[in-house]
């Protein structure tokens, strides 16, 4: 939607902002009904009341050693203590050509799925008490009923000053404070090293992590019969089959390792990946998520 520039700056926000409530309330309603299932929490931090002592780790501080649990035993104990303090998540959704496809058009495409697990995620990191931004614009995380709402805004209407993505499609390089959570949704179907490296660079600075790759059912099953010509979306020459049958189970196998080889870079950082199809309920994906940020968390 085009607004005016010579309307009063005002009318210009609202009519902006017009657009906005959609997305929103379709992602509140989302994690409305996650929530339901959500119970209490409690998290690592800074709080005085014991929690449960965990294997010492490289960057925790000699401060935090039990001494006489780790007399105990031969490893070194961290004592930890419930959560006090607010954790920070930064959420990404990939912007690449190829989110925005669909199979049917009774389907959302990738990336409308995306925008809106990614804002019902935030909605429930809100109502539990932790700070989220979106990665690349630059924002410092925040828990405010406002930071719905921009976000909102920066998915729906998107900015030229937001690096959403690099060269790559993924996450952008950013110094984020350790111990801080990032979550990225897309569809993940870039080179295995080349996400390989950007989780690395992540995972060594001392941030963990969730990948969800949300793909089209037909990006799944290649259900097409016949002769097929297929249109890159991303500048790739377009692939004119005569019969696609006789290359889908080559390429089932290539889309096979592709997922497990996600699957298996996220546990060797210590993250975790999933997978959500589009002809799929949003719930059960944010449920997935949202379980997921808990126990990296600690919550329970």
């Amino acid at each position: 939607m085009a607004v005016s520039p010579d309307l009063p700056l005002q009318q210009r926000g609202e009519a902006l902002a017009a657009g906005l409530p959609p997305l929103l309330i379709a992602a509140e309603r989302v994690a409305s009904t996650v929530a339901q299932g959500v119970h209490g929490r409690r998290r690592v931090g800074q709080g005085e009341t014991f929690w449960q002592f965990r294997p010492y780790e490289l960057g925790d501080t000699p401060q935090t050693i039990d001494w006489r649990q780790t007399a105990k035993s031969d490893r070194v104990f961290v004592r930890q203590t419930e959560w006090e303090a607010a954790q920070s998540v930064w959420l990404w959704r990939d912007t690449s050509p190829s989110m925005d496809w669909s199979s049917d058009r009774a389907l959302e495409t990738k990336r409308a799925r995306a925008d809106l697990l990614l804002l019902g995620l935030a909605v429930l990191a809100i109502q539990a008490g932790e700070r989220v931004s979106l990665a690349g614009t630059g924002r410092r995380p925040d828990a405010s009923r406002a930071t719905l709402t921009r976000l909102a805004l920066e998915l729906e209407r998107g900015s030229e000053s937001v690096l959403l993505a690099d060269e790559d499609a993924l996450a952008p390089r950013q110094d984020l404070p350790r111990f801080g959570q990032v979550v990225w949704f897309g569809d993940f179907l870039q080179p295995l090293e080349i996400i390989e490296a950007r989780v690395r660079y992540f995972a060594e600075r001392g941030l963990r992590g969730h990948i969800l790759q949300i793909l089209d059912p037909a990006e799944e099953g290649l259900p097409f019969r016949g002769r097929v010509r297929f249109e890159g979306l991303e500048g790739e020459d377009p692939w004119l089959l005569s019969r696609v049958e006789t290359v889908r189970g080559a390429y089932l196998e290539r889309l096979t390792q592709q997922r497990d080889g996600l699957v298996e870079i996220a546990r060797q950082a210590g993250w975790t990946a999933g997978l959500h199809h589009t002809d799929s309920t949003p719930q059960s994906a944010l449920l997935g998520l949202y379980q997921a940020l808990a126990v990296q968390t600690g919550r329970r």
